[in-house]
């Protein structure tokens, strides 16, 4: 089944050709099998991500001049969608590429983007953002890792939860407090390289219930020393300002996953329910199968569209937060209701692991969680109601 037949409208020739190749590589490069042999190691080897680099699939918006393709989100949002139909949930190169490159080449100085940004697009680092912490998770002003000035340069303190790329990481972008006295104007990014910093050590691979072949880690920083340089942009105070310019586009790209995790599922259903059969006839030709599916498809097709809004509307720099969160928080329930529904039909065989509708089931939750929860979502779309 293709529940969409024709390319969104923001794909152009240029981007139409892209997405057949990046169809074509994850064909090449993401068997199955290698999938399921990632899931069981719980990470992502770092052969997997040369091979996304010698494609340039890394960095593909970074700018020529430090070693990227020039290419925008909707190149994103293609390698995104792929990632999602081959089910390679958790490969974190959308991290890699559209969340941390972006505070680099949007807020580093210069020489900050040329020490950094041509070695995320060759692979040479892997990239993470270090937010979340034991005791804070959306409220970004409860982070208690703090970054105090020493002499020339600061020393870093804290720790760090469920980081995607944890494992892997060899630039983590640290979110700190440079003055807790200041609130939000006291939060400061920090680039950390892992091979030089003494006091930094990785805990666990945490071991979760979907997406398992993201390496996703406990952070450990005690007396880190890091030089003046590392402060991203070399102005303390401008952490929160930064992270809340790009949580929108975070949003949005969650959006577009459980688009593709929505595609995917109805495509692997409808196959099945073509094959099986019940009381002398195929699923699919009970009315409640129909009834069911052409629910689904139409949710389908209105998500479609509002994302395409919503990539039309960041391309053209007007997507505002109160929408990305709409599209973050309406995707992602309707992407579990749907992969829920889509489950039933499969019967016990839909609870076999070997069966990618039961992973789907798995990997799909944490998008109602991540990027920012629904119900955070939802205080933030009523704030623009103006109650």
């Amino acid at each position: 089944m293709k529940p969409f037949d024709q390319p969104s409208a923001w794909m152009d020739d240029e981007i139409v050709m892209f997405d057949d190749s990046v169809r074509k590589f994850m064909a090449d490069k993401l068997p199955s099998e290698r999938i399921s042999q990632w899931r069981a190691d719980g990470i992502v080897p770092r052969e997997g991500w040369q091979e996304m680099a010698e494609a340039g699939l890394l960095g593909i918006s970074i700018a020529p001049e430090y070693g990227g393709a020039g290419g925008d989100f909707r190149h994103e949002a293609v390698l995104l969608r792929h990632l999602g139909l081959a089910g390679a949930e958790g490969f974190g190169v959308p991290l890699h590429n559209s969340i941390c490159a972006p505070y680099i080449e949007k807020y580093g100085t210069e020489e900050q983007k040329q020490r950094w940004l041509p070695k995320l697009v060759s692979g040479e680092f892997i990239a993470a953002i270090a937010m979340t912490e034991p005791g804070a998770g959306s409220d970004l002003q409860g982070i208690r890792t703090s970054a105090r000035r020493v002499g020339n340069g600061y020393v870093l303190n804290g720790q760090k939860t469920f980081i995607t790329n944890g494992q892997n990481a060899d630039l983590i972008i640290v979110v700190a407090k440079t003055d807790p006295e200041a609130g939000s104007r006291g939060i400061s990014l920090f680039g950390v390289e892992t091979a030089n910093a003494e006091g930094f050590q990785r805990g666990r691979n945490l071991d979760k219930i979907g997406m398992e072949m993201g390496d996703t880690s406990e952070l450990f920083f005690d007396n880190v020393q890091l030089p003046a340089d590392a402060l991203i942009g070399l102005e303390e105070g401008q952490g929160l300002y930064q992270l809340m310019k790009e949580l929108p586009k975070e949003r949005l790209m969650i959006a577009v996953e459980c688009l593709a995790v929505i595609e995917a599922a109805l495509a692997v259903t409808l196959d099945y329910v073509r094959e099986r059969r019940a009381f002398g006839q195929r699923i699919l030709d009970f009315q409640n199968t129909q009834f069911k599916l052409a629910e689904c498809k139409t949710e389908a097709t209105i998500g479609r569209c509002f994302v395409d809004n919503c990539i039309e509307q960041y391309m053209a720099g007007t997507l505002d937060a109160a929408t990305a969160s709409m599209a973050k928080y309406w995707l992602s329930e309707r992407a579990q209701h749907i992969v829920d529904t889509c489950q039933q039909f499969f019967g016990g065989f839909g609870y076999m692991n070997e069966y990618p509708i039961a992973q789907m089931y798995k990997d799909v939750r944490v998008k109602r969680v991540y990027g920012g929860t629904t119900e955070v979502m939802k205080l933030l779309i009523a704030r623009s109601l103006e109650i």
